[in-house]
């Protein structure tokens, strides 16, 4: 019904200026479709009402770009796309990691090696949740880990021991 009511005043204004425009004297039911031209002539107090309306004109409401004036040049093309500074830079800082033999950055973690951390660490937080019977939840006290062959010392009495039973893996290390 709410649209209804905004067309009407829509197709009010389009009635008149098609009677002005044709001649007519008669009111034309809204089925009845009329071909005419697209500009109707307006009275001149129309025509000042619209101008004065915050409807924008139909150049105001494009939003213009730049567009190049000539064609660019294979040549210029590929001198662009495949300028020295766009080039990957030589590495000189890759050696072989130690542990497992793959190439890594210099001072920065093996990522095959990373995948044994997740693993492992994966695996440790599993053995939490089984001893506390909860999900994890930040400690409030240390948290000690014992592999096959450690015992526990005086300074890791009150802490939370977790006893793991395999060989510990070289990239852990000992607590002291």
């Amino acid at each position: 019904m709410a649209s209804l009511q905004r067309l009407f005043p829509s197709w009010s204004t389009l009635e008149r200026a098609l009677l002005q425009g044709l001649g007519l004297q008669q009111r034309l039911a809204p089925a009845l479709a009329i071909q005419a031209p697209v500009d109707f002539p307006q009275p001149e107090a129309e025509s000042r009402d619209k101008d004065q309306s915050d409807s924008p004109s139909f150049l105001e409401s494009i939003f213009w770009m730049a567009a190049p004036k000539k064609r660019r040049t294979i040549e210029v093309n590929r001198c662009r796309r495949r300028d020295v500074r766009k080039l990957e830079k030589v590495k000189n800082n890759i050696e072989v990691c130690q542990d497992c033999g793959n190439l890594k950055l210099k001072h920065v973690l093996c990522a095959f090696c990373y995948q044994k951390v997740v693993q492992e660490t994966a695996l440790v937080r599993a053995q939490i949740q089984a001893q506390e019977g909860r999900p994890l939840n930040t400690p409030p006290i240390e948290t000690v880990m014992l592999y096959k062959e450690e015992k526990a010392t005086e300074a890791d009495e009150g802490k939370r021991i977790i006893e793991r039973n395999q060989k510990r893996p070289s990239w852990f290390t000992v607590n002291s």
